[in-house]
């Protein structure tokens, strides 16, 4: 809103000296009479025309004369204008100018700074604009009244312009020149004058920009009053108070302008004390008034928060700007320099309570995107031209300035594990404690892009992380890298179109992995272990580094960083057994295996326990100790596994592992079910249970003598690819004449020697493969034998190709088909099939089996 009050200086009413008073009449009879025959003859027509009418009042009145009357009419009228135009236009047009006044300023601009303040050039357009007035009384009277004045003139004044709110504290002086301006309506005025400003009360002028940075400044009054002369063409209208109020709220109070960082780039300096830190900055502000002037050369100081908002700021950078030259309604460009000259140590310092510094949680935020903030307080000029005045003005002013934050897209490009050595954890480690869980040591390789602002040296001498692992977009566990590693960086220069690198390189040894999510875990063993592609991982990490600058050491933390860890199958193959132990019930067997690890991760196992389950029924377990897989060919790998389905199942349990032993010599394919339980890694319950859930169904292991002496180069599999069985009955031979048969067995086992103690079998002959092929056709002979005969391993028999049975006795089936064949086929090989109850003894062990098997090629002889 808008007020102006002018006052002026009316002149004082003073009464006759003959004390004459409202109720005196203006001349007395007698004294007219006296007055008349004293009066000289040229008196004027006024006094004439006076004693005409006061003759008239008597007796012998004259003739009424109408020049007269018109004059005295005039005369009044002329009167009523004086007391309008004295007393009652002044208040009107006092009105009607607060109303109808504009001023468009067009430009502001600052012509010199001075040594108390400003001298500034003001250009605008003046006006009286009758529309903006709404009482029509007062409109038509001061638009009479400017329209007789035409113009004024004001004369040298000054404006004190004050807040009434703040205490009426003195905002600043302006020292007004000579004005001259048309004022009849609508005439447009060209006003263009210099004026001094001063600034006034510095510590009111602080207190008020503190409110508006703080957005404490809901609205502000400011009451504007200065004493002109004015004057209309020659006549003058005497010193006027002017007093002007405006009042600013909401939008009507400017905010602090949007800005954009056009450059931003560090570098290293010398300093007297060594070497310090620069950034040049660049910022770009578009300016939305009509001002022109140029700010000298300022120094200010940069500070970020401490661990508290309470907390005093932590004062990091000396900041000096150029000379900034801002333009009407044009962009503006400033640029400034800021010197860090050494990390102060509360910066760096971890805040009570936290492992973070107040360097962290500032580097954190901007580096993942976030705004942070920086604070500018005016400080020493470093221009010596600079008035004393705007260093005063700013020294206690602190602007709090919001940086974006930068995600400098992927900083750390590639993340990875090399040379990955996985560990299960000892089976007497604490179950719920960190050394319970599996472990992982590896080489840590990463690739650091550095933003093309960052033009200094720096060196990376440790880092650390937390990382997660994930499967197919679900969490896996936690890899745990939270120990500071010592490391090593490589500048790599900027190629092609990408910028420069700096290659990481670390060891970790022994970083725990926590499995987190038991139903993610059994998805990757079995992808593993049934898959056909490679398994691969996904490790998100947030990584810790410790930088080496002219500014000292420190830490950049929480850099995301993210990589893949694929994970090929293994393939096992088992190459040896050996009995090591025997009960009545039960054998322990060591199998050696190779496994063929095509990936460049390691492992070891210290101790790990798995179920061998059949048909639901536990038949035994099998434990590993102290295994080390290594890349490549890992030869011998010892397992102990214990065949005890009555100790641990029952007799049910028994009589499964006997179906179960007679399908695989009969050269089925048979599986077995290898599962985890909760003991099976005891350091680590919940990922044993974890495991528990996957059990794995496996091929039964081929069990083949490592060299068959008769077929080297036989894998053992048909042409289609697929396993024979086990071929423990290599030839066989039978002789007519003798009522006889032999056999040329190789035995499964290299260490131990196996006794067949009892032999009921029958051979049978089917004439008709390919109508019946799951026909045994025709019984040939029958062969009962009751005496032991011991096998021993194939390279212990006399010329290492296999044991060659004695001549068992056979009874034939004479006058069977069968019979008849074997007859025709005399000097020949005839294709046979065979079932037999076999019992079977291995040291201590005994156990009745069953075999099955056809297209034996039996040689028959006389």
């Amino acid at each position: 809103m808008a007020n102006t009050h002018l006052d002026e200086d009316e002149p004082a009413q003073r009464e006759s000296d003959f004390g004459a008073s409202e109720n005196t009449p203006l001349l007395a009879g007698g004294q007219t009479e006296r007055a008349e025959q004293s009066r000289p003859q040229n008196d004027s027509s006024a006094s004439s025309l006076l004693r005409g009418i006061q003759g008239s009042k008597g007796p012998n009145r004259k003739k009424l004369r109408w020049p007269s009357l018109i004059a005295l009419l005039l005369l009044c009228i002329v009167a009523a204008l004086i007391v309008v135009f004295a007393f009652v236009a002044p208040t009107a047009v006092q009105q009607y100018a607060a109303q109808a006044v504009v001023f468009e300023p067009t430009s502001l601009s600052i012509d010199s700074f001075t040594a108390t303040g400003v001298r500034a050039r003001v250009q605008g357009n003046f006006k009286l604009d009758s529309t903006r007035v709404k009482q029509a009384s007062i409109r038509r009277l001061g638009k009479l009244c400017t329209y007789i004045a035409e113009e004024v003139e004001t004369g040298d004044g000054n404006m004190a312009v004050s807040l009434p709110e703040y205490g009426n504290v003195l905002l600043g002086i302006a020292h007004l020149p000579p004005i001259k301006a048309y004022i009849r309506d609508q005439h447009i005025t060209g006003i263009d004058f210099l004026t001094d400003l001063e600034p006034g009360n510095i510590d009111g002028i602080r207190a008020i920009a503190n409110d508006w940075i703080d957005g404490r400044l809901g609205s502000l009054r400011v009451v504007g009053r200065a004493q002109v002369p004015l004057k209309s063409g020659l006549i003058s209208l005497g010193k006027q108070l002017i007093v002007q109020e405006m009042t600013f709220s909401g939008d009507e109070i400017p905010s602090i302008p949007a800005y954009d960082i056009k450059k931003l780039n560090f570098r290293e300096v010398d300093i007297p004390t060594g070497r310090g830190m620069a950034a040049d900055v660049s910022v770009k502000v578009h300016n939305d008034f009509p001002i022109d002037f140029t700010v000298p050369p300022l120094g200010f100081g940069i500070l970020v928060d401490n661990c508290e908002k309470s907390d005093p700021y932590i004062m990091l950078a000396d900041a000096i700007t150029e000379q900034i030259h801002i333009r009407p309604k044009k962009d503006v460009v400033a640029n400034a320099t800021g010197t860090v000259r050494e990390l102060p140590s509360v910066l760096t310092q971890d805040c009570p309570g936290t492992s973070m510094s107040p360097l962290d949680m500032f580097l954190g935020r901007y580096i993942h995107g976030e705004t942070t903030t920086v604070y500018v307080r005016g400080s020493d000029s470093p221009s010596l031209d600079t008035p004393g005045w705007i260093t005063d003005l700013m020294r206690d002013i602190t602007v709090p300035v919001p940086v974006p934050g930068r995600t400098f897209g992927q900083l750390i490009k590639n993340f990875s594990l090399t040379d990955t050595h996985f560990g299960l954890p000892d089976p007497w480690a604490e179950p719920g404690t960190p050394s319970s869980n599996p472990r992982i040591s590896a080489n840590v390789l990463a690739t650091i892009s550095l933003p093309e602002e960052m033009n200094f040296s720096i060196d990376v001498n440790k880092v650390r992380a937390n990382a997660d692992v994930f499967y197919k977009k679900r969490k896996l566990g936690r890899l745990d890298l939270s120990k500071w590693q010592d490391a090593n960086s490589t500048r790599v220069d900027a190629r092609d179109d990408e910028g420069p690198t700096l290659l990481v390189q670390s060891t970790v040894k022994d970083a725990p992995l926590e499995i987190q999510d038991e139903d993610v875990f059994t998805d990757v063993i079995q992808a593993l272990m049934f898959g056909t592609k490679t398994v691969v991982m996904t490790i998100k990490a947030e990584v810790d580094v410790g930088v080496d600058t002219a500014l000292g050491d420190f830490a950049i933390r929480k850099i995301p960083a993210e990589g893949s860890v694929p994970v090929k199958r293994l393939h096992p193959k088992i190459t040896d057994l050996n009995i090591v132990n025997t009960t009545k019930s039960s054998l322990t067997i060591v199998a050696r295996a190779n496994i063929t690890n095509p990936t460049n991760y390691t492992a070891t196992i210290p101790y790990i326990d798995i179920h061998i389950i059949k048909n639901g029924s536990l038949l035994g377990h099998a434990t590993a100790r102290n295994l080390s897989i290594t890349t490549g060919l890992n030869a011998g790998l010892s397992v102990e596994a214990v065949y005890a389905p009555l100790e641990v199942g029952g007799p049910e349990a028994r009589a499964v592992g006997r179906e179960f032993i007679s399908q695989y010599i009969s050269g089925w394919n048979t599986t077995i079910t290898l599962q985890m339980h909760e003991k099976s890694i005891p350091a680590n319950p919940k990922l044993s249970r974890a495991l528990a859930r996957i059990p794995i169904e496996v091929q039964a292991p081929k069990l083949e003598p490592p060299d068959d002496p008769w077929s080297p180069d036989d894998d053992g599999d048909d042409e289609n690819g697929d396993s024979t069985g086990p071929q423990f009955i290599r030839d066989a031979t039978m002789h007519l004449l003798s009522s006889s048969a032999t056999f040329l067995l190789l035995s499964p086992l290299q260490h131990s020697t196996l006794v067949i103690t009892t032999l009921n079998a029958t051979a049978y002959y089917n004439d008709d493969t390919v109508a019946n092929p799951d026909s045994f056709g025709d019984p040939v002979g029958n062969i009962l034998y009751d005496l032991p005969i011991a096998i021993p391993p194939v390279k212990a028999t006399p010329d290492g190709k296999g044991y060659l049975t004695p001549r068992l006795p056979v009874e034939w089936r004479l006058g069977s088909v069968g019979y008849g064949a074997v007859k025709k086929a005399l000097g020949g090989e005839l294709k046979l099939a065979a079932r037999a109850i076999v019992g079977v003894k291995l040291g201590r062990w005994r156990e009745e089996l069953w075999y099955m098997g056809q297209g034996l090629g039996v040689r028959i002889r006389l």
